[in-house]
């Protein structure tokens, strides 16, 4: 799993890369009520909005860590947003990406650069 410092991840498995929100950012949140997901098909760049989160304190944009193109989006987030909240690294995962280039992958965060960048918080 790779992080940015924007608090999205991303798991790669193939030329398939999940992504979603991490857990400090689900906390920052509080209660997720509302998330709004890409259509499959959607071509994004890094830096993209890729997905809206709404909470009980604010509306917040997801962005895509990476570029690629949407092969699925987490339908059943739409029934339980609060999946988010609860399983922020695994079941509430927002979107799977075909994965225009690895190489934007192995730039991000991993797991300890991403715990050591929290601390300066």
């Amino acid at each position: 799993m790779r992080f940015t410092k924007d608090h999205e991840w991303v798991e790669l498995a193939g030329d398939t890369a999940t992504i979603g929100i991490t857990v400090y950012a689900a906390e920052q949140l509080g209660d997720v009520v509302f998330v709004e997901l890409p259509a499959a098909g959607k071509a994004v760049k890094p830096g993209d909005a890729l997905a809206v989160v709404e909470s009980v304190k604010a509306a917040s944009d997801v962005f895509a860590p990476i570029g690629g193109e949407v092969t699925a989006a987490n339908d059943a987030l739409s029934g339980a947003p609060q999946t988010v909240n609860e399983a922020p690294e695994a079941a509430g995962w927002f979107v799977k990406l075909k994965v225009a280039d690895a190489a934007e992958v192995d730039a991000l965060m991993d797991r300890a650069a991403y715990d050591a960048f929290l601390k300066t918080l």
